[in-house]
């Protein structure tokens, strides 16, 4: 299998890129990305090339076009099979042809084929999609264009593809990238920060609700261009309405306004550091034999029952002194480590660990309302809540009854579930986790697991969110059609937004009111939104696209939860809403035949078919050194002073020993240069590691130690970095 991204000739060489120029339109919570990419074929003979590269998983592609000398194709988007079929009757007569699609693995990674690409041609290739922008936890918005444009290539070798992918160094692509992005707000935009050079921000106007922003000139595309944009007030709900298109029937999707609804709550302080120290954790973790699969699809890498062990380690350590837990593994039958839930302490957990360096996918198949039924039948501890993670990256035939069990159980605990792998059903994951008031997450190729699952832990830590209604109040004669699911939760730090589309025209009032009401511990909170009728200007067809985009993706599920029923009308229904608002979908695919010369290209094609990679980038060796530095933590939060721990850090332990400070204990020493090393090498990874430092800062506090900026200035020196004991939170 050859993994690759960007244009690849029959050589497997990439085609030289000339230039990306790549125009950002940002608007509150979501952005449109025009791309426009320039090849040249410096073969002397026609090829067929295919480009491959993923896109943000949220993202719908809505526009594709190709240029060809002087000649603009513009595609159009038809059921799947039918466009592969008209691709290869354009090839085969000499035309040029150029098809776009989804990959059959994973909605996030697309396929371009351009066919016929003459030698010494340059082709410039257009492609528009429009994608929700996530919420990073300082507030800030994250939009992200994957360095993973550079041609990659992995050679065809006989190991089944398990050669690493080896990105082309950007001194052998003489191609730059130019990119803009203009913001715009209904809240002023208080900064945009970027990891790349950039030009300094430039408002548009004075309230400081529009700006653009460039980056420097000179930019190689040799890593990722992530761009970090703040507004003021950023947990204010926002409406943003759009005009429906004048081209479109009324009463149609696109022929409708749609308004865009951003909902952020912020907690009470008081009520979000309340809960943080206590809970019943039960993780259920699949132990069938598919487990032993790698995470990534390819034979080599690490497997999935691997890297379920590396996070059980992660989450054990990041629990809080006070809580209860247990573990359970199922297959064709299932077992505990205790028999009920025990208090978490240095004892317990070193018991826990100990079973989980063993784990193994040895257990049969994947029968998991056995041990589900189990749980529910334990009484719960008082002012314990209970939190159950499940870890599957199976399918079960009887996802029905495992989601009911969940839902009838609903009132005594909260589910987060984890899919692992191409094969874990949607339906079994997000209905689990929708219906157990928790958050459901997915694990595919490339995904780490382990930022995600400290994610669920994090929102697991804070209290339920029960009874969220939304009603909408509009004038007569406006109905409002919701294209997205209801909402089931809302947690601190993660932001909803929810679409719908306004039917009808009223004759006078201009205003709408929307209400989210919910309550937090006990405690009735709402959040009511006015919001203007009229069309904000200019906002192209955005909203509409994702509103189309997530109730394609909500049919989609239905359609992959039904086990067959119903099936085709699911598939009508999203190939009609697909090919309506010309968003890209699981059963459609966009197609353009260039038909304008009419002659056919000379000399054979070069043809192959290059697989849509399930791992677009390269494997990142184990984080070895992370995962021991943390399995040497103490369950009260602190380190020991020990070789073990002088290993992870890269020292011996004469330098360690020798450097401590004479005033300070040894602990709180190996404590402090644990947090440097935290700090100064895996910042990449705070996520993981983010809950177990807060509470080794927590231990150090209650130690009151003395000499402690002597002590992180030494532990600065010994490890060569130049943390802040601000940063460490001491």
């Amino acid at each position: 299998m050859v993994n690759c991204c960007g244009l690849l000739t029959a050589k497997k060489e990439p085609v030289p890129l000339k230039s990306v120029e790549v125009e950002v339109e940002v608007r509150d919570h979501v952005a449109t990305v025009v791309s426009t990419l320039l090849y040249e074929n410096k073969e002397d003979k026609p090829l067929e090339a295919v480009f491959v590269f993923p896109l943000p998983g949220e993202a719908a592609v809505c526009h594709f076009s190709a240029k060809i000398g002087e000649t603009q194709v513009v595609a159009e988007v038809q059921e799947k099979q039918k466009a592969r079929e008209e691709y290869d009757d354009a090839l085969s007569s000499g035309l040029q042809a150029f098809l776009l699609e989804e990959s059959e693995q994973s909605p996030d990674i697309f396929s371009l084929s351009v066919g016929s690409l003459p030698p010494g041609e340059s082709a410039s290739i257009r492609l528009d999609y429009v994608t929700e922008l996530a919420v990073q936890a300082d507030d800030g918005l994250r939009f992200c264009l994957p360095a993973v444009l550079n041609p990659r290539y992995q050679p065809q070798g006989s190991e089944g593809g398990s050669v690493q992918v080896s990105s082309v160094p950007a001194s052998l692509v003489p191609y730059s990238l130019s990119l803009s992005a203009r913001v715009s707000s209904p809240r002023p935009i208080s900064k945009v920060e970027s990891n790349c050079t950039v030009d300094p921000l430039q408002y548009l106007n004075t309230e400081q609700t529009q700006a653009t922003i460039k980056l420097g000139a000179g930019h190689k595309f040799d890593r990722d261009v992530e761009l970090l944009i703040y507004y003021k007030d950023a947990h204010q709900p926002t409406a943003v309405v759009e005009a429906g298109q004048d081209s479109a029937k009324p009463g149609t999707l696109m022929g409708d306004s749609v308004v865009m609804l951003s909902l952020y709550p912020e907690f009470p302080q008081a009520v979000m550091s309340s809960v943080a120290s206590c809970g019943e954790f039960l993780f259920v973790i699949d132990r069938s034999g598919s487990m032993e699969c790698a995470m990534n699809g390819r034979e080599r890498g690490q497997s999935r029952i691997g890297s379920a062990r590396d996070t059980l380690l992660l989450l054990l350590k990041s629990l809080p002194m006070g809580c209860y837990f247990n573990i359970y593994s199922f297959g064709s039958s299932y077992d505990h480590i205790f028999p009920k839930s025990v208090e978490y302490s240095q004892k317990s957990i070193d018991e826990a660990l100990k079973v989980v360096e063993k784990m193994k996918a040895n257990m049969g198949g994947t029968e998991i309302l056995q041990p589900l039924k189990h749980i529910y039948s334990q009484p719960c501890i008082p002012s314990q809540p209970r939190q159950l993670f499940i870890f599957t990256d199976g399918e079960v035939g009887n996802t029905k009854e495992v989601v009911n069990l969940v839902k009838r159980n609903s009132g005594c605990h909260r589910c987060f579930s984890f899919g692992i792998g191409e094969g874990a059903s949607s339906a079994l994951i997000t209905g689990v986790a929708k219906e157990g008031g928790g958050h459901a997450q997915f694990i595919t190729g490339a995904d780490r697991m382990q930022p995600k699952v400290m994610q669920s832990l994090r929102f697991a830590m804070q209290p339920a969110v029960l009874d969220i209604t939304v009603t909408w109040d509009l004038p007569k004669g406006v109905s409002v059609t919701p294209l997205s699911p209801p909402i089931t939760t809302l947690f601190q730090g993660q932001r909803s937004l929810l679409y719908a589309q306004l039917t009808g025209e009223s004759s006078g009032a201009t205003e709408g009111c929307v209400t989210v009401k919910y309550n937090l511990v006990d405690q009735p909170s709402q959040n009511q939104l006015h919001f203007s009728l009229n069309p904000t200007e200019d906002t192209g067809l955005t909203a509409h696209r994702l509103g189309a985009r997530t109730l394609i993706r909500s049919l989609e599920m239905e359609k992959g939860g039904n086990m067959g029923q119903h099936n085709d009308g699911v598939k009508e229904k999203v190939v009609e809403l697909s090919v309506q608002s010309g968003v890209s979908s699981a059963f459609t695919a966009f197609i353009a035949v260039n038909k304008a010369n009419g002659e056919a290209i000379q000399g054979p094609l070069l043809r192959r078919d290059v697989p849509a990679p399930t791992e677009p980038e390269p494997i990142q060796p184990p984080r070895d050194s992370l995962l021991q530095l943390i399995s040497l933590q103490k369950a009260s939060g602190c380190w020991v002073l020990e070789p073990s721990l002088a290993a992870a850090l890269g020292r011996t332990s004469k330098e360690v020993e020798q450097a401590k400070p004479a005033s300070v204990n040894k602990e709180v020493w190996a404590t402090i240069l644990a947090l440097i090393w935290l700090h100064g090498f895996k910042m990449e990874a705070r996520e993981e590691w983010e809950l177990l430092a807060m509470k080794a800062v927590s231990w150090l506090h209650a130690q009151k130690a003395p000499s402690v900026t002597e002590c992180v200035e030494a532990g600065n020196a010994l490890l060569g970095c130049k943390v802040q004991k601000d940063a460490l939170g001491l």
